[in-house]
């Protein structure tokens, strides 16, 4: 084959054509090596066909399905980047995000292409992996049709471009340099980082759970495959239909976000225990701070194979802990594996352990966020350290302590409040399924804390209150840590990854509650 085809992908379309590449086992796809190594090919083909040269961009609008892996590596044999978009936006978002990325291709589904703007559409080429083609558009199967599995030209290899999740503002968009084609095959840093999390073996089979749009269930997919590693992946994530398909498929490795083991802990007894999950070796999570009750249960019934990371899109630091280190130290995300952790005051000056500051990384590699050079400038210290923007400590032992986001902590009477620790607590009351805390303003102490709840059911049913809400955390917490009020709500926003969108809590409760906080 060309040379430009001798990827990972290819080496085991050769050693293995067989072999289950992806699987898909609630509508029950499922595609070899072999076919997934030529269906790329033929993409990779065409898209160069169409004109797209070497750090063009293309972006992919999909749901959960088999042709983004297809997508993916096509783009890595193109030389192109692909922007992979969140499917739960708006209109206008999907135009902000096409338009920042400078797309000159959209590959999407029929459906979700009716979300987005007429404007867009004639704008840039549109290709629709199901259904036909409308006026303007072709089809994936007609766009590969005059293909066949060919040698292609030595190119860059190309990349995915992702967005961050947008939690305290507009999505921004990160960058990385294009690797020369002689790179192929050759391990690259953060590689060696995932083969360091993952620490697969010659019969493992990962589970993707979540979203392919996002960065660490695409990456590690991608890296899975590149290892020669079966993926089942999930249509869309439900608690039995995971724990069906790790018993099914004898899945060894996975990767998750806290929501999800709360909705698999909240199976009747009856439901859950059925399933063999003997064959499961690895949990990864991260995404979101796991409530230590929650992790401690999941511990209980998985066993110790949990592990747990933080790091971000920008790559500029990770940590890791496995389940043994995090009984020793609960809470923490781990120690350090890649850069050297500093716990900085608002000076810039190093904190001792167990002090709060802002979480720097030093010693690694250098991003952008696209077209954006002052928040790519905003991330950076005057010392050359980089920042995702988190609050957090370590411990004598350097393990690392989340607090929050800088921009959600609650300054309440000069003391700081961080929400993830009062949200911890709530998550412990039997009758509360999510919650979500804010700051109010209030004339006297600046800011007070908001709960928006989630109840297990209907708070009248429940015989819950607002006032036993408060009372429970009170018997747990610092009364200033506590809320002042509290809301009920059918559901939080959350990202299908399982952030809490607290910018919308802010804009929906703090002109509705101020006036009642501060009474």
């Amino acid at each position: 084959m060309a040379e430009a085809q001798r990827d990972e992908l290819h080496a085991f379309a050769v050693r293995t054509p067989e072999k289950p590449a992806i699987i898909f086992p609630q509508s029950g796809f499922v595609e070899s090596f072999a076919s997934l190594d030529a269906s790329a090919n033929r993409l990779a083909q065409a898209l160069i066909g169409r004109g797209l040269e070497a750090g063009a961009m293309i972006a992919v609008l999909l749901e959960n399905r088999p042709e983004i892996f297809t997508i993916a590596w096509a783009a890595r044999r193109a030389g192109l980047y692909y922007a992979m978009l969140n499917t739960h936006l708006k209109p206008p978002e999907f135009a902000y995000l096409i338009a920042d990325s400078d797309a000159r291709l959209l590959i999407t589904s029929r459906a979700l292409l009716a979300e987005v703007p007429g404007e867009i559409r004639r704008r840039l080429a549109v290709v629709v992996v199901d259904g036909e083609a409308g006026e303007g558009e072709v089809s994936l199967a007609e766009l590969v049709a005059p293909f066949a599995p060919a040698a292609l030209p030595s190119l860059p290899i190309g990349r995915e471009f992702l967005y961050s999740s947008g939690t305290s503002g507009r999505p921004k968009g990160v960058r990385f340099p294009l690797l020369a084609a002689d790179q192929r095959g050759v391990t690259q840093p953060g590689e060696k980082l995932l083969d360091h999390t993952l620490r697969f073996g010659p019969a493992s089979v990962y589970l993707s759970p979540a979203p392919l749009y996002h960065a660490a269930p695409h990456v590690y997919s991608l890296h899975s495959l590149a290892r020669g590693v079966s993926v089942v992946a999930l249509d869309k994530f439900d608690p039995e239909s995971a724990l069906s398909a790790i018993a099914r498929h004898r899945v060894t490795h996975s990767q998750w976000v806290p929501t999800m083991f709360i909705r698999m802990l909240a199976l009747p007894e009856a439901v859950r225990t059925p399933y063999d999950l003997a064959s499961h070796q690895r949990a990864v999570h991260a995404a979101a701070p796991c409530p230590i009750h929650v992790k401690e249960k999941m511990i209980a019934w998985w066993g110790p194979i949990l592990v747990e990371y933080y790091a971000g899109s920008e790559r500029i630091g990770t940590t890791l802990i496995e389940s043994a280190e995090w009984l020793r130290h609960k809470g923490s995300v781990g120690r350090a594996i890649y850069g050297t952790i500093h716990i900085l005051d608002e000076d810039g000056r190093d904190l001792p352990p167990g002090e709060v500051g802002g979480i720097w990384f030093e010693g690694t590699g250098g991003f952008a966020y696209h077209k954006d050079p002052e928040k790519t400038a905003a991330s950076y210290n005057a010392r050359g350290f980089a920042s995702y923007g988190d609050l957090g400590w370590l411990d004598e032992e350097g393990y690392l302590y989340l607090s929050d986001r800088r921009s959600d902590l609650i300054l309440s009477g000069g003391s700081n409040v961080y929400p993830a620790e009062t949200e911890s607590v709530l998550l412990e009351h039997p009758l509360i399924a999510d919650a979500g805390v804010v700051g109010l303003p209030d004339p006297d102490l600046g800011e007070v804390v908001l709960a928006v709840v989630q109840p297990v059911a209907a708070p009248d049913r429940l015989g819950l209150t607002p006032e036993a809400v408060i009372a429970f955390c009170r018997e747990r917490m610092a009364n200033l840590k506590c809320p002042r009020a509290v809301v009920f709500v059918e559901k939080l926003p959350r990202t299908p990854t399982g952030k809490l969108l607290r910018r919308e809590l802010k804009e929906r409760f703090r002109s509705e509650m101020a006036p009642a906080a501060g009474s």
